[in-house]
């Protein structure tokens, strides 16, 4: 089976994760920053196989955050990111990232979303393929400047901007401290998507679906949950699978331990995703194979996955049309 000839939807992929190591280094040498000869660098950023846990993984990012600290490095970023999703058949992607995380140098948030919209615009110009921006933020860092956000990016709904979501290290029973600003999100137009059930708490995907969230990032806990995993199955939530992410991040021991199939199988609505590109070293192409051939799906069954993917997708119906289109 030709894999990158496929139609790919990617509906969890995150910024920072997912910037090429050539661009990193390049403009980390501009800003004088202190980094690596090329091949060491590409080490630090991929998490091993055998990384030790999430925590672990997420230490991956911390250079493409130090240098995403200006306008053009943002919008370039964006830009080869979906350039690279085009290059390999994805016709849809959602990019999630943290504009909090890009104050640093003193870019304001309306100059960081703006950014990043402009670099995925550019990409949808050039190629075929259509995109939308999810505005994270981390459960780590003070919630000081959500509101904030939330109110800057709504000057982006229906410009680029598609979505909100809660994203980083997961513990149990975060959801109380950050309804009050789903809340808001849902009020300002925002579609929520919430990462949860990634690292062994079931319960986190139940709370998650009740404030509010369609869709879950990861969700592979609901497995050993039965409230939370009756709830995604009777309310059509979107769970964003990540195969090579969750197998590095331990929520899953190997690739043939992966629930998807089985989540499949009891008729929850499932996605194939890349979560980052770079840190998890795949691309769309990879994670498809890796799905079909582990689980020996069916290319019916592979096209059903995208269509849960297009129904899940926080994009418009023309686009989602124009998305079904593909399997014609």
């Amino acid at each position: 089976m030709n894999y990158k000839a496929l139609p790919k939807i990617d509906l969890h992929c995150h910024l920072d994760g997912s910037a090429r190591p050539e661009t990193l280094y390049e403009l980390a040498v501009e800003r004088r920053l202190k980094v690596p000869a090329m091949d060491e660098l590409k080490e630090s950023l991929i998490a091993p196989e055998d990384c030790p846990s999430l925590d672990e993984y997420l230490k991956r990012f911390d250079l493409a955050v130090e240098v995403m600290q200006d306008k053009a490095s943002l919008e370039r970023i964006t830009f080869e990111l979906f350039e690279d999703a085009a290059n390999e058949n994805v016709k849809y992607m959602e990019v999630r990232f943290g504009p909090l995380l890009h104050m640093k140098k003193g870019l304001t948030l309306d100059e960081i979303i703006s950014s990043v919209v402009s670099g995925m615009n550019r990409a949808v110009e050039l190629y075929d393929i259509e995109g939308g921006i999810i505005l994270a933020v981390l459960r780590t860092m003070p919630t000081d400047d959500i509101d904030m956000l939330l109110d800057i990016g709504a000057n982006y709904l229906d410009k680029g901007v598609v979505g909100f979501d809660l994203a980083s290290s997961e513990v149990a029973g975060f959801c109380d401290i950050f309804k009050p600003y789903v809340m808001k999100a849902k009020s300002l137009g925002y579609k929520i998507t919430i990462h949860a059930g990634e690292t062994g708490v079931g319960q986190n995907v139940f709370d998650a679906v009740e404030i509010g969230a369609t869709r879950i990032g990861h969700g592979i806990h609901i497995h050993n949950h039965k409230d939370a995993f009756d709830m995604v199955k009777k309310q059509h939530v979107v769970l964003e699978n990540c195969p090579s992410s969750n197998v590095q991040t331990k929520a899953v021991a190997s690739l043939l331990q992966h629930p998807i199939k089985e989540f499949y199988d009891a008729g929850i609505i499932v996605s194939i995703n890349t979560d980052n590109r770079t840190v998890s070293n795949t691309t769309m192409t990879i994670e498809v194979q890796k799905v079909i051939e582990t689980f020996n799906l069916s290319l019916d069954e592979y096209f059903t996955i995208y269509k849960y993917s297009v129904e899940g997708a926080f994009a418009s119906k023309s686009i989602k049309n124009k998305l079904l289109s593909y399997l014609q």
